[in-house]
Formats: structure tokens, sequence, C-alpha cells
């Protein structure tokens, strides 16, 4: 059968790596695909990105199911385009998909289902955010309404840094953040700072039922001991110690069932793969710090490294709403991703950088690539992250190892990578 993945990223690498394993699937388009994709002789890189004419490839084709990878094409709207073409698409549809294109959606979404979260407020005026961060103090967040590549988040630590956020995302001049929202205008959510430590609690939903992958931490700040500013994500490991069995029911009672049951309550049906970002307190209890409708990034990685069980057949499950009938087999191992970044990034990257070192296949590891383009000889840059250096292992700390070890002979000019992704794992 054939396969059609949307997205660039390596995330959608690693959706594509993983479905041409599958003895049922014949070919595995990706639609546009990166330099990695484009190097793969099981996959198939289609210039194509507007909805109907992906629509019409995958009936010309005879595609027999299509997997949307990032948030923007979700957000736009694409499944809903499938959908009336009656092809068989996983993802959510528009409206679903305000989960994640709208934080403001999703803070008023969580309080009216009672679904666990940080206290907020929404503003449109930057000087009643301004006035809203005076009266609450710092730390606080500082988050934009909509869509923006992994920037739209300040963690301010000091006033100073709250208000220079809140002029970044509701500013006027050339300078403000670029956001992609539903209506255009442009909106902060200020939210209260929870203390813990983060997790991406990541399940699969097929209108009905809800069957849950892997647990995985990400490393969202661009330096060692989280310092540094917010990224897209700089690494990520798989399973994350820290969302224990008892975590583990919380999350799926309070909130994950709650949000499926509260979005048909809604009325919006939700399918597609759900994420939920928490922040797990001291004593155990998790609270959503956000919603994607899709999978993480640079999560998928580690998490598809692990599975054994055989993706395309998991996927076919998922459309025909029988996600029930489904037991997922892992490998008992760890998994970690490291990411390589571009120079300049997060602010500026720079593209262009040829890439050299890149090894061939590997039993316990891969390089997904993510923001590369094929070159004349050698893949280049072309965006923010470039690669993300996964392996596995029988800890984390070897698994660790391991990744570094094959980073470390790959090779292209300012790249920018942390030296302690999964710190938190081997500490415990």
């Amino acid at each position: 059968m054939k396969v059609l993945v949307i997205g660039n990223g390596g995330r959608e690498h690693a959706l594509a790596w993983k479905l041409a394993q599958s003895p049922k699937v014949k070919s595995v388009f990706v639609a546009p695909g990166n330099g990695g994709t484009a190097a793969d002789p099981r996959l198939r890189n289609i210039a194509i990105t507007d909805f109907a004419a992906l629509a019409d490839f995958a009936q010309a084709e005879k595609v027999a199911l299509t997997v949307v990878g990032p948030e923007s094409p979700l957000a736009g709207g694409i499944v809903d385009v499938f959908r009336a073409r009656s092809l068989r698409v996983f993802g959510p549809t528009r409206a679903a998909a305000q989960l994640e294109s709208s934080k403001a959606f999703a803070k008023a979404f969580m309080q009216r289902h009672q679904i666990p979260t940080a206290a907020f407020a929404v503003f449109t005026d930057a000087l009643a955010a301004h006035a809203h961060v005076d009266q609450s103090g710092a730390p606080i967040v500082i988050k934009a309404d909509g869509l923006a590549a992994g920037k739209g988040v300040v963690v301010a630590t000091t006033l100073a840094q709250a208000h220079e956020a809140i002029d970044w995302m509701l500013g006027t001049d050339d300078s403000r953040l670029a956001v992609q929202t539903h209506d255009g205008q442009a909106r902060v959510v200020i939210e209260q700072f929870l203390e813990g430590e983060e997790a991406s609690f990541i399940v699969m939903c097929d209108g009905r039922n809800v069957l849950s992958l892997a647990t995985s931490q990400d490393h969202k700040r661009l330096l060692d001991a989280d310092a540094g500013p917010n990224t897209g994500g700089m690494g990520a490991y798989s399973p994350a110690p820290v969302v224990t069995p008892n975590v583990h029911a919380k999350v799926m009672q309070e909130i994950i069932l709650p949000t499926i049951a509260g979005m048909a309550k809604d009325g919006i049906t939700y399918t597609g793969f759900l994420y939920a970002g928490l922040m797990i307190d001291a004593q155990g209890q998790p609270r959503t710090v956000e919603f994607n409708c899709r999978l993480g990034d640079p999560e998928t990685q580690p998490i598809l490294m692990r599975l054994k069980s055989d993706l395309f057949e998991v996927l076919m499950h998922a459309t025909d709403g029988t996600l029930d009938q489904v037991d997922l087999e892992w490998d008992r191992r760890a998994a970690l991703g490291v990411v390589m970044a571009a120079s300049g990034y997060p602010t500026s990257p720079r593209s262009g950088d040829a890439i050299t070192g890149l090894p061939g296949e590997m039993a316990d590891a891969c390089v997904f690539h993510a923001g590369t383009v094929a070159g004349p000889s050698v893949p280049l840059t072309s965006g923010g992250r470039v690669l993300c250096v996964t392996a596995l292992g029988d800890s984390v700390k070897l698994a660790q190892q391991r990744a570094y070890d094959v980073l470390r002979g790959i090779h292209f000019d300012g790249a920018q990578y942390r030296r302690d992704i999964g710190f938190r794992a081997i500490r415990r």
C-alpha cells in the first residue's frame, strides 16, 4: 500500500522511516520532505504543499493512508479537505486543532471542563497586560495566542523580561513575533508559573478510544542546565521516569479522558495524536502546560525508535475507530535524541552550511533530518533545528553516550547542541 506523510521536519522523517518498515507498505511519499527523506531510497519527496493538490495527489496515487505531521496544516483544515474527498487521513479537524492553534481557546476549554492547569488571563491590550504582570509579579509565563513555530512562550524570571515579552508579542512594529491566529488578532495568555518537572504525554485517539504512547521528556531551553531562551526542543528521551504508574493513571483520568470527553460535549470529535505537555509537582500531581494536536518534535524520534509494533497497522486501526483492539509493543531499552541546531538558532538561524560525517544505517541509532535540503554532494542546513541524533541503550545514560558518540562524527559550521540531554533521568 501507499502512504503519504505531510511535513518536512524531524518528526515527519521519523514517521516516514517507521512507516517504511511495515511489510504492508510499498511506497512512502513525503510532502514536501527534507534532505534526509530525499536521501532514503525507501522514501520519495513530493514538492506539493497546497491542500487541494495534495488531496488530488492522494486520489491519483491511490494512497491508502495520509498522516499529517505539523501543526500549521492541521490548524488550516487539511484533514477536513481530505475527509471531504473520503480519503483516509489521521489527524484532528480544524475545529479540534484549536486546542493547539489557540492557547486562549485551550485555556478556556480546560477551565470549562475542570482540567488541571495554571491560573491565567488573556489580553489583547498591551497596557492591561503590563498592569496584570505588575500586579502578579515574577516568575510568570507569557504566551502568544496562536502558532509561533515554538517561539511563542517566554518563562519570565523578572518583571523586565515579562514586559519585554508582552511588547514583543503585542507590539505594532516589524519586530513583533510572527504568530498564526485564527482571526488575525494578536493576544497574549499570561499564566501562573508552575513549579515541577515537565514531561510529554502523547496519545492516539480514534474519536472514541485512546491509546497512550511511551512517555517522554524534552528539553526546551537552548543551553545546558536549562539556560537560555525557549526553543522548539533541543532533545528528548523515552521513557520519562517522572511519569510513574501513579502519575500515568492520574494523567489519563484527570487530563486525557476529560479532554476527549469535553471536546465531544462541545460538539467536536477528536481524532489524531494528542500531546499534553505536563508539569508534575513534587507530590506527583500533573497539570497541563499546553496541548499539541500532533506528535511532539523531538519526542517523536526517540518514541518511534522504541516502537516495535507496525505503525502502519496501528494507524489503520486508528482511522477505523478500532484502537481498542491494539496493544503496542515497546523496546525495553531507552532512547535519547540530541538536536543539532543551526548557527543563530532560535532567533536567526543560518542556512546553507554543508553537513558532513553523516553515518550510514545503524542498528541502534538513527540521524533524523529536520532543517536540511539535498545539496550537490552533501545535505545543507535549511532551518533552525537541523538534525536529531537518536540512539537506543539499556539505560538513559547508555542511550545518551551512544547518541553523543554518533553526534561527534557529524559536522556543519556553527552547529549548536546541548551536552546534557537526559540529565534529569540520569540524576534520578
